[in-house]
């Protein structure tokens, strides 16, 4: 793919005209985009991660096309995964931010947030994610080719290309998902064996080790590598085997604040929850904030080229289908209306200054996370770091306008989560729009997919985040909605003024010092703020993928293998997720106590069973193609 931008010539020509924006496409996408949106919401509020579905999505939508629906068009395959992520990356966007209005409901401090209401935050972000990428694709996309690698963008394009293989693809993505899907119901749902094993050590006071024995966890561990993986662990490290300790020991009988007890009487996982949750969040939103002040220069340079890109194309009539893009009259109508829209409409409890944040930081925000997922990929764009940045300062920016109390917080939570959901989609759009470059794609009707994809996704999330929330309550151990539960406490911290900033404060420290080790803050941080036992589960399936990639043999079959992995796991993912779903609609239901099993198996049997889950996917990735 390394060609200079003026060379370059897509898979399929300009002047060919071939199926792309069809029934079938739209159809497929949209039932896509519904699915990995579910999935990935019920992975975001449990992990505290999600993952790219572009790559499979473009190969469930090879599989169905070509050998169900016996049709061959390469450039519908790209539009079916440009609607189906879009889902993934709105589910992203919301998790992060929207359940933070089900927990103060919950306290009595607001009304439950409507449909309507997470369907606005969500589509109204969506839309403006697409407006705000479409004139930053000539910078980015086309005079960019060959520097910026977008790494799922040219992934997606050569699992298309490589479209003969989608069948046996697509039938190992089927694979994970139906057994993900099983053993979450075995065990979650039947209770045949415990999903989580873990012991406490009573010499060693306040410290616990333990394993989450998950699909999903595994399938999150093996896409994010054993280098993110062991990050993440580290982090746990700290927080269950030092800092928890420490606690333990020299809190002894003393009630500290923001606790209400004794430290003596606090199970480990008690002071994980009223002491380490503090010291997560203020290392998280430091990670967040340096990763930031990092990427500054780029940001610059970013807008510079997008500005300059948009000045020399303003008066130039693009007659190629492959330089289409949306037009900006159409595009600053649809932001201008936005803008009027969340400042009138109840749903946002936004000033006119609160409106113009959200356009201001959008562009801004849009600029950044399309810059970074061309430079680092999707996986590693800190959307959530994104977010925390703008709800300090949305916050800050409301009380000091007299927008106080529970108004101001629902107002900054609103706020966050469009501009959440706005990174998201940005990213997950130019990665799109890059694989679509390479394949000779119409840009314009990709725009239009994924607003379209946006659509689909924006009217299930609401039913999808109701559904969780009534079968576990947000905050619980099913669902814990980690960065949701951090910002919660950030807006009510500085809101209300009572944030214990010590606790604070020492995780801002740590996150300090992790940076001028060299070591990425982003995952350290969140796995301080995690339970040790999720991070464990992804540093499971980290350590198949640190194997793999060390096996000897020819670097072109270990590349085949690790692909295998990374479609099985994504199976894992999505199959775990949507019976996460499934299993939530039998607790509303009140018939998921009927299921459980007499009879459950010690938590040796959980370990051996995980232990074969793991082997599974690593016998998957080195199976020989046929």
């Amino acid at each position: 793919m390394e060609h200079n931008k003026n060379e370059f010539k897509p898979y399929i020509p300009a002047d060919r005209i071939v199926p792309e924006f069809t029934v079938t496409s739209l159809l497929i996408g949209i039932l896509l985009a519904v699915i990995f949106g579910a999935a990935n919401a019920y992975l975001g509020l449990r992990v505290g991660m999600t993952i790219s579905a572009s790559i499979p999505a473009a190969v469930i939508s090879m599989g169905i096309i070509r050998l169900i629906l016996r049709k061959d068009s390469i450039l519908e395959n790209n539009l079916v995964q440009t609607i189906g992520s879009a889902g993934e990356s709105v589910a992203a966007g919301a998790i992060f931010t929207l359940p933070a209005l089900f927990l103060w409901a919950e306290e009595g401090k607001i009304d439950t947030p409507s449909i309507l209401t997470i369907f606005l935050v969500a589509f109204v972000g969506g839309i403006l994610g697409v407006c705000f990428m479409v004139p930053l694709r000539q910078a980015l996309i086309v005079e960019e080719h060959g520097t910026l690698p977008f790494p799922e963008g040219t992934a997606c394009a050569e699992v298309l290309l490589a479209g003969e293989e989608g069948g046996s693809k697509a039938g190992t993505v089927f694979t994970g998902l139906g057994i993900a899907a099983l053993y979450k119901f075995v065990a979650d749902g039947v209770k045949l064996f415990p999903s989580e094993i873990g012991y406490d050590f009573k010499g060693y006071a306040g410290s616990h080790i333990g394993i989450q024995v998950l699909p999903a966890l595994a399938g999150v561990g093996y896409i994010c590598g054993p280098k993110i993986s062991s990050y993440m662990l580290a982090g746990g490290t700290l927080s269950w085997f030092v800092l928890m300790p420490m606690i333990a020991l020299f809190g002894a009988d003393a009630t500290i604040f923001p606790g209400t007890k004794a430290i003596s009487s606090l199970a480990p996982g008690d002071l994980w929850g009223t002491y380490i949750k503090y010291i997560g969040a203020g290392a998280v939103a430091a990670g967040g904030i340096i990763s930031l002040i990092k990427s500054f220069p780029l940001i610059i340079r970013t807008f510079k080229q997008a500005m300059s890109s948009m000045r020399k194309n303003h008066n130039v009539t693009k007659t190629l289908r492959t330089e289409q893009d949306l037009s900006m009259p159409v595009l600053l109508v649809i932001i201008l209306a936005i803008t009027i829209a969340i400042w009138l409409l109840p749903a946002f409890p936004v000033s006119p200054i609160g409106a113009l944040i959200v356009v201001v930081f959008g562009f801004f925000f849009a600029t950044v996370s399309s810059r970074m997922v061309g430079l680092i990929g999707s996986s590693n764009n800190p959307v959530s770091g994104m977010a925390i940045a703008t709800l300090i300062i949305a916050t800050l920016l409301l009380k000091a306008t007299g927008t106080t109390g529970t108004t101001g917080m629902v107002g900054s939570i609103a706020i966050g989560g469009i501009i959440c959901v706005i990174a998201a989609i940005a990213g997950d759009c130019s990665q799109d729009l890059k694989t679509g470059f390479i394949l000779g794609a119409t840009p314009k009707k990709q725009q239009l997919g994924e607003m379209i994809g946006v659509l689909a996704s924006s009217i299930s999330i609401g039913y999808v985040l109701i559904l969780l929330n009534e079968a576990w309550g947000y905050g619980s151990a099913d669902i814990p909605a980690p960065q949701a539960t951090m910002m919660k406490m950030l807006v009510e911290g500085i809101m209300n003024a009572e944030l214990p900033w010590a606790l604070i404060l020492i995780g801002v420290c740590v996150a300090i010092v992790v940076e001028i080790l060299q070591i990425p803050v982003l995952p350290f941080a969140v796995g301080m703020y995690l339970p040790f036992s999720l991070s464990a589960g992804i540093m499971a399936g980290g350590v198949v993928r640190f194997i793999l990639e060390r096996r000897k043999g020819d670097e072109k079959e270990k590349k085949a293998a690790v692909d295998r992995g990374i479609l099985y796991t994504s199976g894992l993912i999505a199959g775990e997720g949507l019976m996460g779903v499934i299993l939530a609609v039998l607790a509303v239901a009140k018939v998921s106590d009927k299921i459980v099993s007499p009879v459950a198996l010690p938590q040796i049997a959980s370990l051996i069973i995980f232990l074969v889950l793991l082997l599974s996917l690593y016998r998957i990735c080195i199976k020989k193609e046929k």
